[in-house]
């Protein structure tokens, strides 16, 4: 998320520093200690699921999570207060996302009604992504995200394939064996047969007749292949990302293994990789 910086040396532009940057020694602290609220709080969280514990530390579990609460709503103010661009940061996905980890608790205490959406807290845990910054893995991200989209049409292709054969095997089913057993409508035959073809196998509903297990045998053994079609699709994209393959032979300044066939220099040290080659 880009915020725009405060330029001035005031107090504003010091608390932007701590809050947005993670590459000053007060903007690490911050982030760490921003995680192990973030993880603390998602402790209390599922702890209040467990009824034995909700029941019996019921008033601590209420008062960490105010505690907790509190915390978030005044980093949140923090960050409206010293971005320049309010409306941007607010609207950002991040921005959405911080309000969501305190709105809860406030809607629940003003509309008792409203206590079940208490557990959108569990959004906090995205906010950890912030902090990790994740900018080692951003290379990694877009070539997988580039193999995704190159495989789309095939995948999209695969699953039509799989949707057909489910729609004609459920109705074969719902014809054989019928509403006497378990099949009362083409829909529940087709649910029948994604969670069989996905090998689920729920169990619900099963056939009775020897024909019916015989097509359930059919399904059964297709269902192998679901997953490892478009797996290998993806795969087969992912070799194909240009650039993308990594060389069996370390650098020999830095021993480091993130050499790509395609690199004339290394990204740790900056070595020649062509020099040394030759």
């Amino acid at each position: 998320m880009n915020t725009n910086s405060p330029t001035d040396n005031t107090f504003k532009s010091r608390v932007f520093t701590i809050v947005f940057k993670s590459d000053t020694k007060a903007g690490r602290l911050f982030d760490k200690a921003l995680f192990v609220v973030i993880v603390l709080s998602l402790v209390v969280v599922m702890l209040d699921s467990i009824e034995s514990v909700s029941h019996r530390f019921s008033r601590e579990l209420t008062v960490l999570e105010w505690m907790f609460t509190g915390l978030f709503t005044i980093e949140y103010l923090l960050r409206i207060y010293c971005t320049s661009d309010k409306r941007r940061y607010i609207f950002s996905f991040f921005g959405l996302v911080d309000l969501l980890a305190v709105l809860p608790t406030y809607l629940a205490l003003v509309f008792p009604g409203l206590h079940a959406l208490i557990d959108v807290r569990v959004l906090r845990l995205i906010r950890v992504f912030r902090i990790f910054k994740l900018t080692a893995y951003l290379q990694e991200y877009q070539y997988l995200a580039g193999a995704v989209r190159a495989s789309r049409r095939k995948i999209l292709v695969f699953l039509s394939v799989v949707l057909m054969v489910v729609m004609v095997m459920g109705t074969l089913m719902y014809v054989v064996e019928g509403p006497e057993n378990g099949f009362t409508s083409i829909p529940v035959a087709i649910y029948w047969g994604i969670t069989t073809i996905t090998t689920v196998g729920f169990g619900d509903i099963t056939p009775k007749t020897d024909l019916g297990r015989l097509l359930s045998s059919a399904m059964m053994l297709m269902g192998w292949g679901v997953l490892a079609v478009p797996t290998g699709v993806v795969t087969a994209e992912l070799i194909n990302q240009p650039g993308r393959l990594l060389s069996p032979n370390p650098c020999p300044q830095c021993q480091s293994s993130e050499i790509r066939l395609r690199d004339n220099y290394c990204g740790q040290c900056g070595h020649d990789l062509k020099s040394s080659s030759s």
